[in-house]
């Protein structure tokens, strides 16, 4: 088993339902895991949600419609479950990623409103997506050059029904995942 790291990078994005997509910078994740051997050439990759950090989106990180985020605003993202595979000769990646989103708002300096968390349930690709409301193509890691997983994922009612009625749940979310791999002695760098 060697040790592997998965960094996010600027170049991401985020939609859900019908609205516009919100541009993110992810730069500063990163997910801490192992490698180990697979079939044929492949890499199974493994991240424990502990050793894996993903900044939130923010007023700092996130610009809706060419705005940042209005102050107050934030969603955290609290990973559940990051694994998959990787194939170094090709450059195709699959990651099954789970992870609870949760909404918060300031209300002012003693006020602060949580909702419940959105459960996010998708394939990370570097192939092509296509669901009902998405289609989109990723990028394969080549070298040490970045790659772009895509996913697609329907988002259930949270059951807090101004929230459910505002996102229009259930509906479909794109993630769009511009990152770099490192493995063995290059994930510490």
């Amino acid at each position: 088993m060697a040790e592997c790291q998965l960094t996010t990078l600027m170049g991401c994005e985020l939609v859900i339902g019908r609205y516009p997509r919100f541009l993110y910078n992810a730069r500063g994740g990163s997910a801490v895991g192992v490698v180990q051997p697979g079939d044929a050439g492949q890499m199974n990759l493994h991240f424990p949600a502990e050793g894996t950090a993903i900044p939130a989106l923010n007023g700092r990180t996130t610009h809706f419609l060419g705005l940042p985020l209005p102050p107050g605003l934030s969603v955290e993202i609290h990973p559940i479950r990051l694994n998959g595979r990787f194939e170094p000769a090709t450059g195709e990646m699959q990651l099954q990623f789970c992870a609870h989103f949760r909404f918060q708002v300031g209300l002012g300096p003693d006020l602060r409103y949580t909702a419940p968390d959105l459960l996010v349930d998708t394939l990370l690709t570097t192939e092509t997506i296509r669901s009902q409301r998405h289609h989109r193509q990723g990028r394969r890691l080549q070298g040490v050059t970045t790659g772009v997983l895509v996913g697609s994922a329907v988002i259930e009612p949270t059951g807090e029904a101004w929230l459910d009625r505002f996102l229009g749940l259930p509906d479909e979310a794109l993630a769009v995942l511009e990152c770099r791999l490192s493995l063995g002695e290059d994930a510490d760098a």
